[in-house]
């Protein structure tokens, strides 16, 4: 009757070994690091990178407890933030002589000291919000001025190429902030660009202003596609900063909209705030001009004459000047897929890009026309344009597939290929809120917040022991399982933990201890009742579960309907709170029950259990079968 089976026996110690395991991490804390990763796309991070920071921290009498290179970054970790913001200052003067324009971003971080053998099983501890961990926050205007500008250069750019693809000639097309403005000299061109803007610009609203034999036409954008461009806008930005700090391996990024215009950013264990602010600036965008061949050109190129008008000088990686025009054909904006990879005929190390169906068409029609002409292709990264490559135009190409390539290495063909996925910012954003968190605030909270669970616990604990007796320690037992369990899970699935989430935990304790006192209780009543004992355990156990059930369903549909309409601390509370639940169903009905089977139910003339005082009504003599 209360004997469980073998493997539901080895459930439980799967899953008590499994939770240690897990959970285990949590407890060493963090160490005080200093992280350094590639400011440049051209520059590589690898195994000669942790010599130089080792020499560097060598001149500078400064021993790390561990040094290692993970991922595209290297992490000196040290004992005290004294030591590691002298180590931030040898490095930084090591590897970035030129001030003006760094190699390396060198940042403070917190990293975690699990030990070898638990990073072997991939068991990790939770990531700690700003609010437990420290770090910076950020408030991020979005310049949605600037985006539906960069919106109307670009419906310009199509409509001038729509109408030469016509063969409709009119006096020129200029932008004006975020009017497009055309002149045409008759009534026929008139009509012929009012009906191709009609038909194939649709977000553009057209006035018309008679300026003696000609007339202007004036092209505005809607304004319902005006604010579907600043929503493609904002969303644009988030996905560049997340894509961006993810790809960079910073700590655990919170990334929010807040408002019409705003992103909030907070990225919990960096302490250095000039850090973080180049970090965010470090977004890369693409643009595919032609070199301007004209003798002008090739003068400038080779030093011997000034920079045509219309034409603009940027160098190759290799320092070769390289003279191209202003008009940008394609950007950024047209790629949906940037992988690194080889040259399938010298099998040098090269880029692999997937342009959209406007890029596609593009690119297509461009390299038609200028057969024999080269193409520079220029990567913008922090403002500083830089020549990828300048290839000559053999064919067209077609299909939207396109590779650059050139002397380049493996690394750098990857490094590339990560800055143009991560993509560029839609508008141009300014910070206008900052805040730094220190980590002594952060640990000050951690241990309130431990405390509280902790006591809580504690006090809980002891109530269930004194009221219950030896039913009491089996609850507190399964109480304990149920933090354990829960931590495990939160560690597993890399949650990240906040106050509201330490909140979540207190609470979590409250509702599974509970199951096991309507559990006990329903033993009482049993026995009342005039049960055997072990007779009591078993409708106890079995007569509770449909209570217990239809409690904590109906507290996980609130946790639920938190996690799905909540954001920020709601949904970190509702994390916890879902998964608090699962656990105490688990521990307070399977594991527990599991601990009376095993200390009872081997039992086979049991006469009396300890579960407390039994109440009676006066007067019944039923004797009671509790001690």
């Amino acid at each position: 009757m209360n004997r469980y089976p073998l493997w539901k026996y080895a459930i439980i110690v799967i899953a008590l070994l499994v939770g240690a395991i897990y959970a285990l991490p949590n407890l060493f804390g963090e160490a005080p690091a200093v992280q350094v990763s590639a400011a440049k796309a051209t520059v590589r991070v690898d195994t000669g990178t942790v010599a130089r920071v080792e020499q560097a921290l060598s001149a500078a009498s400064i021993t790390p407890s561990a040094l290692s290179l993970e991922g595209s970054s290297v992490r000196a970790r040290f004992d005290d933030t004294d030591t590691q913001l002298k180590a931030r200052d040898a490095i930084d003067r090591a590897l970035n002589t030129d001030a003006a324009d760094p190699s390396h971003v060198v940042a403070l971080n917190l990293v975690p000291r699990t030990p070898a053998w638990l990073s072997a099983l991939h068991a990790r501890p939770m990531y700690l919000g700003l609010d437990l961990r420290g770090g910076v926050h950020f408030m991020l205007q979005v310049d949605m001025k600037a985006a539906l500008e960069r919106r109307a250069d670009v419906l310009a750019t199509d409509l001038r190429n729509a109408l030469r693809e016509k063969n409709i000639r009119h006096g020129g097309i200029q932008r004006s902030g975020q009017t497009i403005e055309l002149r045409v000299r008759d009534e026929a061109t008139r009509n012929a660009v009012v009906d191709l803007a009609r038909a194939q610009f649709t977000e553009l609203v057209l006035t018309e202003t008679a300026e003696g034999s000609d007339t202007r036409i004036t092209a505005t954008i809607r304004p319902e596609a005006a604010r579907a461009v600043q929503d493609q806008a904002l969303k644009q930005n988030m996905t560049t900063l997340h894509n961006r700090i993810n790809e960079l391996g910073v700590a655990e990024p919170v990334i929010q909209q807040q408002g019409a215009d705003r992103i909030v950013v907070q990225l919990p264990g960096v302490q250095d705030t000039a850090k973080a602010k180049d970090i965010l600036g470090r977004t890369a965008t693409l643009q595919v001009r032609l070199v301007d061949e004209s003798a002008d050109g090739l003068a400038a190129e080779r030093g011997t004459g000034p920079v045509p008008f219309g034409s603009e000088r940027y160098l190759e990686r290799s320092g070769r000047p390289v003279i191209v025009k202003r008009e940008v054909l394609l950007t950024g904006e047209n790629l949906t897929d940037a992988q690194a990879g080889f040259d399938g005929q010298s099998h040098e190390p090269a880029v692999h890009l997937t342009l959209d169906s406007k890029g596609s068409r593009i690119f297509r029609d461009v390299t038609r026309d200028n057969v024999g002409k080269r193409m520079a292709i220029i990567l913008f990264e922090k403002g500083k344009g830089e020549v990828v490559t300048a290839p000559v135009i053999r064919t067209e190409i077609g299909g939207g597939r396109v590779q650059i390539s050139g002397a380049m290495t493996t690394m750098e063909a990857s490094d590339t290929a990560l800055l143009l996925r991560a993509g560029s910012l839609a508008a141009p954003m300014e910070i206008i809120e900052e805040r730094t968190i220190g980590p002594s605030l952060g640990a000050e909270n951690i241990s309130k917040g431990f405390h509280s669970v902790t006591w809580g616990f504690v006090v809980v604990a002891a109530f269930m022991c004194v009221y219950y007796m030896m039913f009491g320690v089996f609850s507190a037992i399964a109480l304990g399982f149920n933090v354990l369990l829960l931590v495990a899970v939160l560690s597993m699935l890399q949650a990240t933990l906040t106050l509201p989430g330490m909140a979540a935990m207190a609470l979590a304790l409250g509702m599974a201890i509970d199951a096991n006192v309507l559990i006990n209780e329903r033993v009482r009543e049993e026995l009342r009742r005039g049960a055997t004992p072990q007779a009591a355990i078993n409708a106890g156990y079995d007569r509770a579960w449909a209570t217990i059930f239809d409690s904590n369903v109906t507290s996980l549909i609130a946790g639920l309907a938190l996690l799905l309409f909540g954001s920020g601390p709601v949904r970190g509370f509702a994390v916890v709170h879902c998964l608090g639940i699962l656990t105490s169903m688990f521990s307070a009905v399977f594991f527990s029950r599991g601990l009376v089977n095993f200390w009872y139910g081997r039992q086979k003339k049991l006469k009396s259990i300890s579960v407390g005082t039994v109440w009676r009504p006066e007067g019944d003599a039923t004797p009671a079968k509790a001690d």
